[in-house]
C-alpha cells in the first residue's frame, strides 16, 4: 500500500516511520518546504523528531499537488485548526475518491465538529472510507519502536480491520471499533484534562491530588462522550482511559508541559510563544467548555481549566473551587 501522510509534525513523521516499517511506502508532506527540503537531504526530522532515522521508504515533500497525486488513502496528522484549510486544499487536486485517516486529537472551535464530520463535510461524495486513529502514543516512543497499542475505528468495519492489518507490525498493534465518535472525543478531550494535571504539577502538589483529578477528569469525558454518541466500553480502553492516564503522567506530554508551566506562574501568551509544538488541549478546552454548555453537562475540571486559559483565573484558584464543590455521591451524573 502507498500512503500520503499530511503533516510533518513529531507524530506525522512517527506514524510515517511505523507504515515504512509494516512495510509501505509512504510520502509526507510538510506545510514547510524548508523542512521538507532538510528532512529529504538528511533523512532526520531535526525540526520535530530529532535523532531518528528515516526508512527509504519514506519520500517527503512541500508541494501538495505531489502529495495528492501519490495515493488515494490520505492520513490527516496536522493541528485541528488547520485540518479544514489544509483538506479542502487536498480535496480540491485530488480530482478523484480517496480515503481518509485521522490522527488528529481536536475539535474544531467554530463547529464544534470532530474531524470526520469536517472530512465528510469537506470531502463529500469523494470520501470512499474515513478511520480515526487514537490511544496512547508519544510520538518519540512510537517512533524508536516501544511496544504500542491503538484504536483505529470506522462506522465502516471492514475499512478498520483493513487498516487494522496494514498498520500493526512487531511494534505497533491496533485494535479495531466501530465508535469513532468515542475514540475521537477520547483523544480530544483527555488533553485538557491534561493541561489540569501538569497544573498540579506545577503548583507542587502530589499525587493524591494527580490520581484524584485522572479520575474525576475520566468521569467527565466519559459523562460527555456518552451524550455525543460514543460508547461506554471506549472511554474505558485505548483511546479513553489509556490515553488520558498516559497525557496526564507523561514527562512527553505537550499539553502537561503547558500545565505546568502554568501552574509556576508562567503566562500562557508566554508559554505558547516559547513553544515548538501544539498543545492541542488549549483550544480544545473551549469546545469542551461549549460543548459542556450545549448538553448541559456539569464539567468541573474542563470549565475550570477554560477560565484559566481564557480568562486569567488564577490556577491555585481553579484547584480550590474544584475541591470546596458541593457533595456528591461518587456515581452521580
Amino acid at each position: 500500500m502507498k500512503i500520503t501522510v499530511i503533516g510533518a509534525g513529531s507524530f506525522g513523521t512517527a506514524m510515517s516511520v511505523v507504515i515504512a516499517r509494516c512495510g509501505h511506502d509512504v510520502l509526507m508532506w510538510s506545510h514547510n518546504p524548508e523542512i521538507a527540503e532538510s528532512v529529504a537531504r538528511t533523512g532526520q526530522n531535526a525540526a520535530y523528531l530529532p535523532n531518528v532515522e528515516l526508512s527509504s521508504r519514506i519520500a517527503v515533500t512541500g508541494d501538495l499537488d505531489e502529495a495528492a497525486a501519490h495515493s488515494d488513502t490520505v492520513f490527516m496528522v496536522t493541528p485541528s485548526h488547520h485540518y479544514r484549510q489544509v483538506l479542502t486544499e487536498l480535496t480540491q487536486r485530488m480530482n478523484r475518491r480517496f480515503r481518509v485517516i485521522s490522527g488528529t486529537k481536536g475539535i474544531e472551535n467554530e463547529t464544534l465538529a470532530r474531524m470526520s464530520e469536517v472530512t465528510k463535510s469537506v470531502v463529500g461524495e469523494n470520501l470512499i472510507a474515513f478511520a480515526a486513529l487514537s490511544g496512547p502514543t508519544f510520538a518519540r516512543e512510537v517512533a524508536r519502536g516501544d511496544p504500542t497499542a491503538a484504536v483505529i475505528a470506522s462506522s465502516d468495519i471492514e475499512y478498520a480491520q483493513e487498516i487494522q492489518r496494514t498498520l500493526s507490525c512487531a511494534t505497533f498493534r491496533l485494535y479495531h471499533s466501530a465508535d469513532v465518535a468515542g475514540v475521537e472525543l477520547g483523544g480530544s478531550l483527555k488533553n485538557v484534562i491534561a493541561i489540569a494535571a501538569g497544573v498540579v504539577e506545577g503548583l507542587g502538589l502530589g499525587s493524591n491530588t494527580n490520581a484524584a483529578l485522572v479520575t474525576r477528569g475520566l468521569h467527565e469525558i466519559t459523562r460527555l462522550g456518552l451524550n455525543a454518541g460514543g460508547r461506554l466500553e471506549t472511554f474505558a480502553g485505548l483511546a479513553g482511559m489509556g490515553d488520558l492516564v498516559l497525557t496526564c503522567t507523561g514527562s512527553l506530554s505537550r499539553n502537561r508541559t503547558v500545565g505546568v508551566e502554568l501552574g509556576r506562574g508562567k503566562k500562557l501568551t508566554d508559554i505558547l510563544d516559547e513553544a515548538r509544538f501544539v498543545a492541542e488541549g488549549v483550544k480544545t478546552s473551549r469546545s469542551a467548555f461549549a460543548l459542556s454548555a450545549l448538553y448541559q453537562i456539569d464539567m468541573p475540571i474542563a470549565s475550570e481549566m477554560y477560565r484559566v486559559l481564557y480568562e486569567n483565573e488564577s490556577p491555585r484558584d481553579a484547584i480550590q473551587r474544584l475541591m470546596s464543590r458541593a457533595l456528591k455521591a461518587e456515581s452521580e451524573r
